[in-house]
């Protein structure tokens, strides 16, 4: 079965130090107004051809009635697909989206007619790393890069158009992997269509158009129904999913809003298979999001040790007062 890196670690919790929370100050986004899902939530749009990226993000902002908003990687005008975009105090969470692995279906059309055995072994060649220099029409500077494609498979053959899907390292150009594919295989190549399936854990399940956020909306601002909004914007604590995780005690989330790195006397528990220097989100009991931070020593070192700095404070998304001193 196909998976980006992050699903192929399986992952367990350790438990440090037992401890209770105080439900009472449990901040879940899910449960509390549908205005605080607007103000703090991602929603998952299938971008449609034609706008930039930047536009869809745009289009939310106005649509929600919000200032601020971000998406999760471009995506050229004529191609569609998966587009998370964080929402108002939200926004900054697409910075732990932007390196997770994506997913493609892309169409790419042969310039001539190729054995399908010589095509599929052409493919196996471009899985793995692979050194792959950016189109003349791109947003970076053109030199050679090493990514990493995770998986590539062959969906459909209809003569000289091949149908697949890509598993592959973010930053990653399906236009020019279908050129070099072509050149590879001597005929010559051309993506004729593009579809991002899959941004860490966002694929097509939880994606809605621009209109359906649009529908979502009027029902809650003009007939008080909230129902459409919260099945369309997730709480932020989905776009951290794919992230390793740490849960602290109630007593040391308030010094983490602060923007204090967290110590080892402050965690509760913690995901094995955790490596230093690997971005870890460090979460409530109630497993709200806290913050994420850049671990100093790995799960092992964290379970054995009794004192030191575990993660270094990054970015913090809890407002102090959430938590007062407990």
């Amino acid at each position: 079965m196909n998976k980006l890196p992050f699903e192929q670690i399986e992952r367990t919790i350790l438990v440090k130090k037992e401890a209770k929370t105080v439900p009472k100050f449990s901040f879940k986004s899910e449960d509390g107004k549908a205005e605080e899902l607007i103000n703090y939530g991602i929603v998952n749009i299938d971008k449609p051809k034609g706008p930039t990226s930047h536009q869809v993000s745009d289009y939310v902002q106005k649509i929600l009635k919000i200032k601020k908003s971000g998406h999760s990687g471009t995506l050229d005008p004529a191609v569609t697909g998966i587009l998370p975009i964080a929402l108002g105090k939200a926004t900054r969470i697409v910075q732990t989206l932007l390196p997770a692995g994506k997913e493609y279906v892309a169409l790419m059309h042969l310039h001539k007619k190729v054995d399908e055995k010589e095509l599929k072994k052409a493919l196996n060649d471009f899985t793995g790393k692979i050194k792959q220099k950016p189109p003349l029409k791109s947003a970076v500077k053109r030199v050679e890069r090493e990514r990493e494609i995770y998986y590539l498979d062959v969906l459909e053959i209809d003569g000289q158009d091949v149908l697949f899907k890509v598993g592959c390292q973010a930053g990653t150009y399906i236009r020019k992997l279908c050129h070099d594919i072509g050149k590879r295989l001597g005929c010559g190549a051309h993506m004729s269509e593009l579809r991002r399936t899959k941004v860490a854990t966002f694929d097509e399940s939880t994606a809605f158009s621009l209109q359906d956020l649009t529908d979502a909306f009027y029902y809650y601002a003009n007939e008080n129904n909230e129902k459409y909004i919260r099945k369309i914007i997730q709480p932020i604590e989905n776009a951290i999913k794919h992230l390793p995780k740490i849960w602290v005690l109630d007593t040391t989330i308030n010094s983490l809003c602060h923007g204090t790195d967290l110590k080892i006397p402050g965690i509760s528990k913690i995901e094995t298979n955790i490596n230093e220097g690997e971005t870890v989100a460090v979460m409530t009991l109630n497993n709200e999001l806290i913050a994420i931070g850049t671990t100093k020593m790995d799960s092992y070192d964290i379970m054995e040790k009794d004192k030191g700095v575990a993660v270094r404070i990054e970015k913090v998304f809890m407002s102090p007062e959430i938590y007062p001193n407990v």
